[in-house]
């Protein structure tokens, strides 16, 4: 009888559910109960646990060695080179490859399997290639020789993490399958999600399973009580082979953190829902390195228009890092608030106070308390997106379509007070009948607004916005969060020549760095001092430091310039392509951050464009942050790709499904709740 031995793959990082080997059942481990189980088969010599060399799985090692395991330790990602780790501290002519969040397999399934194996004389051998069982019953065998020629001829990098796809799918060997009469591969016992888990504790608390129990006695449990199956029925199988490690760390995200992150924006149900790689590992100049160590050009967020100087600007990274070194925040102030006020004094001449806050949301609720001490007045008049607080979500109390039209759809004002309401007035852009007509109904404390955003002001607009305020002693604020320092050194009212009382600067000023700005005239800015505005974050030295280097660099390179020069090249791109494939689009927003717009099925085409462009190599979707580093060279390659998907897109328009080309779940529009 040839000698077999069972791998077991395990590590302790996993992306969705860490640590869960070592997860406790009745005192004892999932790797432990698996241990057990299996060591009841006369069929196995060794058990050989091949984690990686990373020191977080230290401790499962030595619950292996407890175990009275073999254990093996070796590259996290190349799974295939650590089986043949193990396979060197054997003897064994075959192996059974085991992960091991299967904590209910057992003898019998061994049984089968090799009874199967040794009949036919098979190279490879599985009961999951199709399945017929539960997930989590899953188990392959292979030969000692199969293996070792999988690890000098596969090269392909996924196929490496899985171990055994080039075995099965050369062509090179003799490859069976082991499947069962009755078909129950919708169940699932595999332990991967909390859920998962939570499942395996009721079987064992609640449905007397033990160490004894065998599988089918499992499936009849499972198939006799509905309700245990569907507490994990959302997962499907084997998920884990097809979802990249931004998305399993992005589903273990939304268990914990309400809504997945602390941005709306970067919610990757916004590009494309399942594919979009949520988190990064690395970042340079315009390119994005994901968890997994694929590379995308950003050709939409360039951290949600932060970097417009682009990513890890050396200069700004080096005057920051110096400091961090000094000390970031301590007892005392640091100076570089004093500086960075100065500069944005210098920048703004009509201004003559700054207050510095870390987040627009902030600054935006900042300025609105200034306002209010100033004037000594509550109502105020809004137009455009201003965060996420109270006084803004108020718009919604009254009418939740308040806010319909000011950049973010289906706002709920949940949370915010009902006394808040009527509080904050919307008016349209550009209608300024709409403006001067709850300007005769509400005496104001103040009127915000951004500049411009999606389309430009009208001819008189923002200079009889500024006429109103000072006949109606109301305090103006231009909200500069956005479209600061993108198509001048500073605010965008300074192209128009309109000057506000107060004006907010954030995202670009720190090139990635936190730091908002609220600017204003003294007789207004000093009323921060009779109500309270304060905090410890306020005061950190980061912030004021990159700032400082950014406007220095965007002064010497003419920053605003270029990227406003970058904007038209790409509109010019959109429209030559929308031409060739006779398309049409709508074109909006300020030239350094623009966007395009279909007439018809928008949804389904910014999910196309996504889906395609990402295939591609592309971060992108139907509307850009443009930073200094990106070239003419990402231009053209950009151009290529998204030629292709727009002559996709035409096929759809004359008569072809979109729905036939989108592979996942359509973007989202606008603020849902996430599951």
């Amino acid at each position: 009888m040839k000698k077999i031995d069972i791998i077991i793959q395990a590590r302790l990082g996993s992306k969705r559910l860490p640590k869960k080997v070592l997860a406790e059942i009745n005192g004892k481990s999932i790797l432990e109960i698996l241990v057990e189980r299996i060591r009841k088969s006369n069929l196995i010599n060794n058990i050989i646990l091949a984690t990686t060399d990373n020191s977080i799985d230290n401790e499962l090692s030595d619950e292996a060695k407890a175990l009275d395991l073999i254990v093996i330790r070796g590259s996290e990602n190349d799974v295939l080179s650590r089986f043949c780790l193990a396979a060197e501290v054997s003897d064994a002519d075959n192996f059974i490859r085991i992960t091991a969040d299967c904590p209910f397999l057992d003898h019998e399934l061994i049984s089968d399997l090799v009874n199967k194996f040794n009949s036919d004389e098979f190279d490879y051998l599985s009961n999951c290639y199709p399945p017929s069982l539960p997930d989590g019953f899953d188990l392959e065998i292979f030969s000692k020789a199969a293996l070792l020629i999988a690890n000098k001829k596969c090269i392909n990098k996924k196929s490496r993490e899985h171990v055994t796809p080039w075995i099965r799918e050369s062509g090179n060997f003799k490859v069976g399958s082991l499947t069962y009469e009755k078909n129950f591969e919708d169940f699932r016992v595999t332990i991967d999600e909390y859920e998962d888990l939570f499942l395996a504790r009721q079987l064992f608390l609640n449905y007397e399973v033990d160490i004894d129990t065998p599988w089918h006695e499992i499936i009849k449990i499972l198939k006799n009580n509905p309700e245990l199956v569907r507490i994990n029925s959302r997962y499907k199988r084997n998920e884990g082979a097809y979802l990249d490690q931004s998305q399993k760390l992005w589903r273990r995200a939304k268990k914990v953190i309400p809504g997945g992150s602390m941005l709306l924006s970067k919610r990757p149900e916004l590009f494309l829902p399942d594919k979009w790689p949520a988190y990064f590992s690395r970042a340079k100049g315009c390119e994005i390195w994901d968890l997994d160590k694929n590379k995308f050009i950003d050709m939409a967020l360039m951290g949600v228009g932060t970097n417009s100087l682009g990513y890890c600007q050396p200069e700004i990274d080096e005057v920051v890092s110096a400091n961090v070194r000094n000390g970031n925040l301590s007892s005392l102030n640091c100076p570089e608030e004093v500086l960075l006020a100065e500069k944005l004094i210098e920048l703004h001449p009509w201004a003559e106070m700054v207050r510095f806050a870390r987040t627009g949301g902030e600054a935006n609720a900042i300025s609105i308390r200034i306002a209010r001490a100033a004037s000594g007045k509550d109502t105020v008049a809004i137009c455009g997106y201003h965060g996420w607080h109270d006084w803004y979500l108020a718009s919604n109390l009254n009418n939740k379509k308040g806010l319909e039209e000011h950049l973010i759809k289906g706002l709920e004002p949940n949370g915010v007070p009902k006394s808040l309401e009527g509080s904050i007035k919307p008016f349209s852009y550009n209608n300024l009948d709409q403006l001067k007509s709850i300007v005769s109904k509400y005496d104001l404390a103040a009127i915000k607004m951004e500049v411009e955003r999606t389309i430009p002001p009208k001819e008189g607009f923002l200079e009889e916005v500024r006429k109103i305020c000072n006949e109606k002693n109301i305090i103006l604020i231009f909200d500069e969060c956005t479209s600061g320092f993108r198509e001048t050194y500073g605010g965008l009212h300074k192209k128009y020549n309109i000057f506000p009382d107060m004006a907010i600067f954030g995202k670009a000023l720190g090139n990635g760095y936190a730091i908002t700005s609220i600017i204003g005239k003294r007789s207004i800015m000093e009323a921060a001092q009779t109500t309270f505005i304060s905090s410890t974050f306020w005061t950190e030295r980061i912030g004021p430091t990159a700032a400082l280097k950014t406007l220095e660099i965007m002064k010497r390179e003419k920053s605003w310039e270029q990227i406003t020069k970058k904007g038209e090249q790409l509109r010019k791109i959109w429209l030559e392509l929308a031409r060739i494939n006779n398309l049409e689009i709508k074109i909006y927003g300020i030239k350094a951050l623009s966007g395009f717009a279909f007439p018809q099925k928008n949804r389904e085409y910014k999910t196309l464009i996504t889906q395609e462009m990402l295939k591609k190599g592309f971060l992108a979707s139907t509307s850009c942050y443009l930073a200094t580093t990106h070239n003419s060279t990402i231009f053209d390659s950009y151009a290529n790709g998204l030629n292709e998907v727009f002559e996709l897109i035409n096929k759809c328009e004359n008569g072809y499904d979109v729905n036939k080309f989108i592979e996942h779940p359509l973007c989202h529009n606008g603020f849902e709740r996430l599951n």
